[in-house]
């Protein structure tokens, strides 16, 4: 994937982007990078390939415009939004799921610009989108809590960021499965840096529009934070 200063600058001015995947040039933590890499391997198709119910609801009386989907997988919001006549800015750790959400664009006839990058070090250019979208993120936490921080700076004024995950993930107790919730950015973490520049239009549990089939299916509640930077 592209490096540091050709994605920025391609996000940053140009107006024929290039939609292909750039030459591998990773910015972030190369075991984030193999942790992902591995689970993609591990099967064919790991998401549903359709596009996140929260995702589609929130986002339907939206104005398109610039959109910075975090997180992006195979690619299935990615996709639908830039159907939706959004333009896509679409990050992701993994390179193989990367690869898989290029196809399907091309599939789909569609344009999407691709930052291999972990959020906190893809130095995007602040306040520039008007939808920032983080769907089930697993975005690991820091004392200076970078990745928070780096989802509220792309937000432009006027625009929304729209974070969901999966209710109860973030007081599940680590024997229950493979991961920590202590290592993870939950949205009460985003919601708490929220200052009088912000105004927060959701936050709520509510029952999941699940996709069939795909990891994850299982959960039935999710946490939705939407806000809206006003400055």
């Amino acid at each position: 994937m592209g490096d540091r200063g050709p994605v920025t600058d391609n996000i940053a001015g140009s107006s024929a982007p290039d939609t292909s995947l750039p030459a591998d040039g990773y910015v972030g933590d190369p075991e984030v990078r193999a942790e992902w890499d591995n689970r993609y391997m591990d099967r064919q198709q790991l998401w549903s390939g359709r596009p996140n119910g929260a995702l589609v609801a929130e986002v339907a009386g939206l104005t398109p415009g610039r959109v910075l989907d975090v997180g992006c997988g195979e690619g299935a919001d990615a996709v639908w939004l830039a159907r939706a006549g959004w333009d896509v800015t679409a990050l992701e750790v993994s390179g193989v799921a990367l690869e898989r959400a290029a196809g399907h664009a091309r599939d789909a006839g569609v344009t999407v610009r691709w930052v291999h990058a972990g959020l906190a070090e893809a130095a995007l250019p602040p306040a520039s989108f008007d939808l920032v979208s983080a769907q089930y993120p697993a975005l690991l936490r820091t004392p200076d809590a970078a990745a928070e921080r780096a989802l509220l700076a792309a937000v432009a004024p006027g625009g929304v960021l729209l974070l969901v995950h999966h209710a109860g993930m973030d007081t599940r107790h680590e024997h229950d499965s493979e991961f920590d919730p202590a290592d993870y950015v939950w949205p009460s973490m985003v919601a708490a840096l929220l200052d009088d520049d912000w105004t927060v239009e959701v936050d709520e549990q509510r029952p999941r529009v699940a996709p069939d089939g795909g990891a994850g299916a299982h959960h039935t509640d999710d946490v939705v934070l939407r806000a809206r930077r006003l400055r």
